[in-house]
């Protein structure tokens, strides 16, 4: 039987963004800039290029500026069409959904990655979903990651995540498949741990923010068990429906930027204003004056 396709996705953004304060005291981290575009706006592209129709933003306090946001500025628009600001009306084009394909639900704690994707589980219902972590840029505009998941999809179903080969050292930061047979990008995964000791690390194969789940996951999830730092990991229930359902790991072919991370971030900014025409050579010069 044809799996079911996948619609919807969730956008977990209601963490604090502590990382990056203090600026994120006043703006949420997922309406910082890379170039000329927040975060956000990276990963809801990535979301529709890969044919989803439902995007589902898991929100906290504090993050309004996310609504507003994907709403119609009408005053804005009617000042920009009333000046003939033509290019600055289209750069407003994607920030304008459709009516009703986008929805908000509150996580009222920050109880972990786990639990913000199951506060989602009534709007997700019986369907498969993708979850798209926005701080975790995967940049391959040809052919977004997402939309290279689906396609796999299409081939295995089941459970499918973005992963891509880290440093052994650099384990203890994320969630690592123990791998099993190969077939091209697809890695059948066999197991799962939130961050690992190096040593104890079973591949070097680390999820990098982009998931497509059964909604099996979201049964598991409800009986907030927690993990790593005392919060409801996303890793471990899946690791706990791995054997009961298929998983597999699918190795992105793109770029990654950590934009949770300072220095990710900023490398993220230099590298998409270098692929730009209108401000490429110019930033290309001045990376060249530094010393």
């Amino acid at each position: 039987m044809a799996s079911k396709p996948v619609r919807k996705a969730v956008f977990p953004v209601g963490g604090m963004g502590t990382r990056f304060l203090p600026a994120t005291k006043a703006i949420p981290k997922e309406m910082l800039p890379v170039v000329d575009r927040p975060l956000i706006q990276y990963a809801v592209d990535e979301a529709l290029a890969a044919g989803i129709e439902q995007l589902i933003f898991v929100t906290a306090r504090g993050k309004n500026p996310l609504e507003d946001y994907f709403d119609v500025a009408g005053e804005l628009v009617a000042t920009l069409g009333a000046r003939g600001k033509a290019q600055a009306l289209a750069d407003l084009e994607g920030t304008q959904l459709t009516p009703g394909n986008i929805a908000y639900v509150r996580q009222q704690e920050p109880l972990g990655l786990g639990h913000a994707v199951w506060c989602a589980r009534h709007i997700v219902g019986d369907e498969p979903f993708a979850v798209l972590l926005p701080d975790e840029l995967l940049w391959s505009p040809e052919s977004p990651c997402l939309k290279q998941m689906v396609e796999a999809y299409g081939k295995v179903g089941g459970n499918i995540l973005a992963v891509m080969e880290v440093p052994r050292e650099h384990t203890n930061r994320y969630g690592i498949i123990t791998p099993g047979r190969t077939d091209g990008p697809l890695t059948e995964m066999t197991g799962m741990v939130e961050k690992p000791k190096p040593a104890d690390a079973p591949s070097r194969l680390a999820a990098v923010g982009r998931y497509i789940l059964q909604p099996e996951v979201m049964d598991v999830l409800s009986a907030h068990k927690r993990g790593a730092g005392g919060e409801v990991q996303l890793t471990d229930a899946m690791a706990e429906l791995i054997g009961k359902q298929p998983f597999h790991g699918y190795t992105y072919a793109g770029r990654r930027f950590d934009c949770g991370d300072k220095a990710g971030h900023i490398n993220a900014n230099i590298a998409l204003a270098l692929e730009r025409a209108d401000i490429g050579d110019e930033v290309r010069a001045f990376i060249a004056t530094l010393k």
